[in-house]
């Protein structure tokens, strides 16, 4: 048993070294699977509490770069590990006002290493843009790092694997909103089965942070009429914040 024991130290250890300061937490075994808890709202308590980490905007930026550094040779989902090209991590400024998150890179993203720059990323640009920001005043990521082979939706062991990246990330970016890009974005962000039609329209918390959740670019690509429902979304954020509506936006990204 000692001789366990002091492997798990070692490998620990080793972990903490590379920048890992928490994993996973199991899921507790049984014959019944738990009921996927609602997502709380704002201001309700969260059982997952941020990790402390630097007041000094240079000096979370510094983490932030090693955190991008030891995210890019990760392996931990070995089919994912295989077929990308390279790890997508996010890209944008410090204490932005929002973050905007969607579910995983694409095949544009994967070629470039940024996020979202395919046809959904121009999309998401004209929504920035429409509610009076510049892409390069928010920051903008994935909940998975890799591109997930022909675009399918990720696994639930391949959510789990990521998300100590994604939480340190959020921790070092600080921003006042968060904003979820699409139905596996929320679901990963909020630890829900929500559907992201009833998600929509309400403030969450995450880890201290306010989220609001809209539909993903690309299913907007897919389905136009549903633009006016991202605009609502747009919105509801911009007055959470306290920023009024631009005249130039008008109704909104209309292509």
């Amino acid at each position: 048993m000692a001789d366990v024991n002091t492997q798990v130290r070692q490998r620990l250890e080793s972990l903490k070294a590379a920048g890992v300061e928490y994993l996973p937490r199991p899921r507790p075994r049984g014959r019944t699977k738990p009921v996927s808890p609602a997502p709380a709202l704002f201001g309700e308590p969260q059982p997952e509490a941020a990790i402390p980490v630097p007041n000094d905007p240079a000096a979370r930026r510094v983490e932030l770069e090693q955190l991008a550094k030891i995210v890019a040779p990760c392996d931990r989902c070995p089919e994912l590990y295989a077929t990308r090209t390279q790890t997508v991590f996010g890209v944008g400024p410090l204490s932005p006002e929002v973050c905007f998150v969607g579910e995983a890179p694409g095949a544009d993203e994967d070629a470039t290493g940024e996020p979202f720059v395919g046809r959904a990323g121009q999309l998401l640009n004209k929504i920035i843009a429409a509610c009076g920001w510049k892409r390069e005043e928010v920051y903008i990521c994935n909940t998975l790092k890799c591109r997930p082979p022909n675009n399918r939706t990720p696994a639930p062991v391949e959510c789990e694997n990521c998300r100590p990246y994604f939480e340190k990330q959020i921790d070092l970016v600080r921003p006042k909103y968060i904003c979820c890009l699409g139905a596996v974005a929320a679901q990963n962000v909020l630890r829900t089965k929500t559907g992201v039609n009833k998600l929509r329209g309400q403030v969450y918390d995450y880890r201290g942070i306010p989220v609001v959740v809209t539909l993903h670019p690309a299913y907007l690509l897919r389905n136009p009429a549903a633009k006016k429902d991202c605009w609502e979304d747009m919105q509801f954020l911009l007055g959470k914040l306290g920023r009024s509506v631009p005249r130039a936006g008008g109704t909104g990204p209309t292509s």
